[in-house]
């Protein structure tokens, strides 16, 4: 695998090293070695499987405080996303900066979030399913989330009217 520092301090692209012949490829998705010598938290505590059926479906802007602040492994494995990540450390020289990857099921590259960061992403295809490994398990009293939309940050995200849960169009904007 290669990992490969994003502009944000902490966020890395981890690219597949496909190994290919006539049968397709085969690829280390993860090791907690290399992990470790590029300073990632190796620890995976809970995964967890998000099945979209339509293009447009947004789900985020999500996070974890602390004391159960999350590093998450974020992987495309069907389909196609646009895939957001939102530096909330405020100590960060990146503090409320936000940048996007595509990330797809073809390339099934990862994106890995440090503690600190809102995550979210937004369908490119019908059918597209994304597979994340958290190194905290869920802790619906650390659990929060702002606005998809919200000013503050102003994500260009690709599709309009995007289809999104309850929850997630209740969010309020980013309180510092």
């Amino acid at each position: 695998m290669n990992v490969i520092q994003t502009d944000l301090p902490g966020a890395y692209l981890i690219e597949l090293e496909r190994l290919e012949d006539a049968r397709g490829y085969f690829a280390r998705a993860w090791c907690t070695r290399e992990a470790i010598a590029h300073g990632l938290q190796p620890t995976i505590s809970q995964c967890n499987l998000s099945s979209n059926r339509l293009r447009g479906t947004l789900r985020g802007m999500h996070y974890q405080v602390n004391p159960h602040g999350e590093d998450k492994l974020v992987r495309c494995t069907r389909g196609a996303m646009f895939d957001v990540i939102t530096d909330l450390r405020p100590d960060s020289p990146t503090y409320r900066q936000w940048r996007a990857f595509h990330l797809d099921g073809i390339r099934a590259d990862a994106l890995y979030v440090p503690k600190g960061f809102a995550h979210g992403f937004q369908t490119l295809e019908d059918d597209t399913d994304v597979y994340y490994q958290m190194s905290e398990p869920f802790h619906a009293d650390s659990a929060r989330g702002f606005r998809w939309n919200d000013p503050a940050f102003a994500i260009t995200w690709p599709l309009p009217n995007p289809i999104l849960s309850v929850k997630d169009a209740a969010y309020p904007d980013f309180a510092a």
